[in-house]
């Protein structure tokens, strides 16, 4: 007899083609400026109580998740096959349903696979025992489950015709859980707040499961939407992450579990289960923002399938890093767990390197069937050089495609590394409550509280090469946030007749205080705008010219423009409805519509000028969709976003722009989506995005702004994710984005190509699985060229990159994956910020990565 092993399954083949399932029981320093030049705010920049509270129930919490196991284990003794446990198994294949029962149950099974081919089973969700849980995923089947020594039998039934009935079981889970497969994801919680299968949303959505995020070794959002059509990366002046959605840039529409996460830092995956991309606009869901799209990840819960996994990693450049994940059931109502990073690398660029860590403890409790409440806390710490890249050459003010990326080697830096440090420091406590009542009335509350620390300093590249001599400038800024968002919804279904309706109903509040001071560097003590430039040489472009950083309130030293002490209070309430109508089996329709009331008190430390500003956002949001299979949905979309005048990151009100209205972005999609076997994906969209209220020049005029309708972006997208058969599993798509300038504003020509937004974009993942113990990954990505800056004069050449992975299990305990990026060391520009803040691509890179699950 044979062995072979599968994931945490070891499979007995016979010559009768029966299969023996054995499982485990395992589931799946930067200082922050030059002496005595410390930034500072009105207030001192001094923590809050309340961010001293947070970090006392951090530490709290994740005290009681450590010892907690301890305190109970005398009543939580060695699991049986009798033992009730929860069990979350998705629709699907009845094969692959047995393997995870398997696991899941730490059970042995053993059945004919010619027996269960081509049966499928709806799924199993909630708390039993082995014997129960098994006849209710077989129910229906013609299948049943026989009792031997360590496990059990599938085989057809003996009774014919002799419905099976079930003792009563207490359920302690009911939510759907289980919203992605492979590569492959059903279900969006962003995309409406309700359970609905993706494909009957009615929007472009591209989900990033956690086995994409380890196949490839993510650890970061550009590494994300790398293989998402439509998004690309932004350079963020190495210090925050900045995407491009559909041609609108953002570095605040990101989300944790649906609840804001604005502050510009550069995220870690270590605690998230899966990443969610929803592209156009989501003033509806998401309130403010979200012009161009928004991301939102969803962190891993403590939940009742134990999991302890420890992954290690080296690789190029020194990257080194660990994580743990740890998760138990202490008993049926309680569970908890534990996720815990530490990384500290190198880079391929010169003087660049990283330390970051993260801790985040989660609780779950459910004290009934209908109650659920989970309560999780982080402290996430990111030390790192600001790298802002290389600057351009040949570049003409006002010429058309005149520069190019200089030519030198991707490593080299450009002004000091040394003099480049980023600090942050964020504290964050969460909470969810859901409780579903008698009538199936439904109410959820998600709430966060985040305090957010952040420093960065930066000498960089600030001109083009002319005559093998180039500017560069520094500064360097610091902000303190404290965030408070806290949302409720309302769910309830109802049929009016023929016609059924799946109400969701809400009010969201949302609080913001931001500190935010700057200074400026002056080389040489020279403390005018002359001072701020130092010139260096092109071969030779590390400046160690002594620097001092200092404000300039007034901006006589700076050219006109002053450095910013700014102290900004925002409050939001925001009240929404949504319907999810069907009208007819093929015919269904989501309506929503939201008012916010956004109301912002900022104060210039500089002036003494006081801004209190509110604006009224109403939010519409309408889609229809048309199924003439059930696997298949064609669907039309239109929406609204606004963006206040405070901008992305509440700083940016001024006298001369207070008054005005918000920018408005108006989405219109017609889209498909095919889910051509449970586990295969196909979809499609055309789309227009419209961003007016632009500021713009009056003619003739300089003195004196107006409002324009200034951009439009159309485009279309496919995307396919999933398995093709059973050992082959991808994910990517096409994207083609044509945004442009369509009336002169500031900074740009009508007809101007938007920044950073290529034309043309195709990315494919690939993963085949040659036997149960070796697998292959493949991936390409294709960039089209694109323009550095709005005044379209520095082009970024396009570029073709190919990645590359090996998956070995060695036994039940040990996986090792080996992933190769750029395996053809091609060189390329990823990412850029402005006309010579421009990042080369790596070079060849190598990781292993070690898994242990026990």
């Amino acid at each position: 007899m044979k062995n072979i092993i599968i994931k945490n399954i070891t499979i007995k083949k016979s010559s009768k083609s029966s299969v023996v399932l054995t499982t485990d029981s395992i589931g799946s320093g930067g200082t922050k400026a030059e002496a005595g030049h410390t930034p500072q705010t009105r207030d001192g920049f001094r923590h809050s109580h309340l961010a001293t509270a947070v970090r006392g129930a951090l530490f709290s919490l994740g005290l009681a998740t450590m010892t907690l196991p301890h305190a109970v284990l005398a009543q939580t003794g060695g699991a049986t096959a009798a033992t009730v446990q929860a069990y979350s198994i998705s629709a699907g294949p009845m094969e692959r349903a047995l393997e995870e029962f398997g696991r899941q149950a730490g059970l042995k099974l053993s059945f004919d696979a010619a027996e269960v081919k081509n049966i499928t089973t709806p799924g199993l969700t909630g708390n039993f025992s082995a014997q129960d849980g098994l006849s209710r995923l077989l129910s229906g089947s013609g299948l049943e489950a026989v009792a031997e020594p360590g496990g059990y039998v599938i085989r057809r039934s003996t009774v014919v015709a002799q419905p099976t009935v079930l003792p009563p079981v207490e359920v302690a889970a009911t939510p759907i859980t289980g919203p992605t497969d492979g590569y492959m994801a059903t279900k969006s919680f962003g995309a409406t707040r309700t359970d609905t299968p993706l494909r009957d949303v009615p929007q472009s959505v591209t989900v990033v499961t956690k086995d994409q995020i380890r196949d490839q070794a993510m650890m970061s959002i550009t590494d994300v939407v790398r293989y998402v059509p439509g998004v690309v990366p932004s350079q963020g002046e190495g210090n925050r992450d900045a995407v491009i959605f559909r041609g609108n840039q953002s570095t605040g529409d990101f989300y944790v579990d649906g609840l804001r996460d604005d502050v510009q830092y550069l995220r870690d995956l270590y605690n998230i289960d899966r990443v969610e991309v929803l592209k156009g606009s989501n003033g509806m869901i998401f309130g403010r923002g979200g012009a161009g799209g928004v991301i939102n990840r969803v962190t891993k819960e403590a939940n009742w399938t134990p999991v302890s996994e420890i992954v290690a990693q080296y690789g190029s450049f020194s990257q080194k890093r660990i994580a743990v994940d740890i998760g138990r059931p202490i008993n049926d109502v309680l569970a908890i767990r534990l996720n815990a990073m530490y990384e500290h690398s190198n880079s391929y660029r010169s003087g660049v390197d990283l330390e970051r860590g993260g801790v985040n403890p989660t609780l779950t409790f459910k004290p009934t069937a209908q109650t659920k409440v989970v309560l999780s806390g982080e402290y996430f710490t990111d030390n790192r050089v600001a790298d802002r890249g290389i600057p351009s050459f040949g570049t003409t003010s006002g010429v058309v495609d005149s520069g190019r990326p200089a030519n030198t080697h991707w490593s080299t830096f450009f002004g000091d590394p040394n003099r480049s440090p980023v600090r942050l420091d964020t504290y964050a406590l969460n909470s969810l409550m859901e409780h579903t009542f008698d009538n199936n009335l439904t109410v959820r509350n998600r709430t966060r509280y985040a305090s957010y620390d952040k420093f960065y300093q930066n000498i960089f590249a600030s001109s083009p090469v002319v005559a093998n001599n180039l500017g560069v400038q520094g500064y360097n800024d610091a902000t303190e946030r404290d965030n408070l968002f806290t949302q409720t919804d309302f769910l309830y279904a109802l049929n009016t007749g023929p016609i059924k309706h799946e109400f969701m109903a809400g009010v969201e509040y949302g609080r913001q205080v931001t500190d935010n001071f700057r200074n400026n560097g002056y080389f040489n003590n020279n403390f005018t705008n002359g001072g701020r430039t130092d010139t260096v040489s092109f071969f030779n472009p590390i400046t160690l010219t002594p620097v001092t950083f200092r404000p300039d309130p007034t901006g006589a030293a700076s050219g006109g423009a002053a450095t910013a002490n700014n102290h900004g209070t925002v409050e939001v309430v925001g009240v929404y409805l949504q319907d999810q109508i069907t009208l007819l089996p093929q015919v269904k329709a989501v309506l929503g519509i939201r008012y916010d009331n956004f109301d912002t008190k900022f104060r210039n430390n500089n002036t003494g000028q006081v801004f209190n500003v509110t604006d009224g956002f109403i939010s519409p949001r309408a889609g229809l969709i048309y199924k003439p299979i059930e696997t298949v949905s064609i669907y039309g979309n239109y929406s609204l976003a606004y963006v206040p005048r405070a901008g992305d990151q509440l700083t940016s009100l001024t006298l001369s722009n207070a008054a005005l209205k918000p920018e408005q972005f108006m989405n219109l999609e017609l889209g498909a989506k095919w889910d051509i076997r449970p586990d295969l994906s196909l979809t499609a969209a055309l789309y227009q995005l419209e961003r007016s209220n632009v500021i713009a020049p009056v003619p003739n005029d300089p003195t004196r702004t107006m409002l324009v309708d200034g951009q439009r972006a159309r485009g279309a997208e496919v995307g396919l994710a999933g398995r093709i058969t059973p050992q082959w599993s991808v994910m990517g798509g096409y994207a083609y984005t044509d945004a442009e300038i369509t009336q002169a504003i500031t900074g740009a020509r009508a007809g101007a190509v938007v920044a950073q937004v290529p034309k043309h974009t195709v990315s494919m993942w690939n993963r085949y699985d040659f036997t149960p113990f070796l697998g292959l990954g493949l991936g390409v990505v294709h960039r089209s060229s694109m323009y550095a800056a709005l005044d379209n004069t520095v082009l970024l050449p396009g570029f073709t990159r190919m990645d590359a992975a090996m998956f070995v299990r060695l036994n039940r305990t040990l996986r090792v994956q080996a992933n190769i990026e750029n395996i053809a060391d091609v060189d390329y520009i990823a990412s850029a910020h402005n006309n010579n803040n421009i990042l080369p691509g790596a070079p060849r890179i190598y990781r292993l990565t070690v898994i242990a699950n026990f």
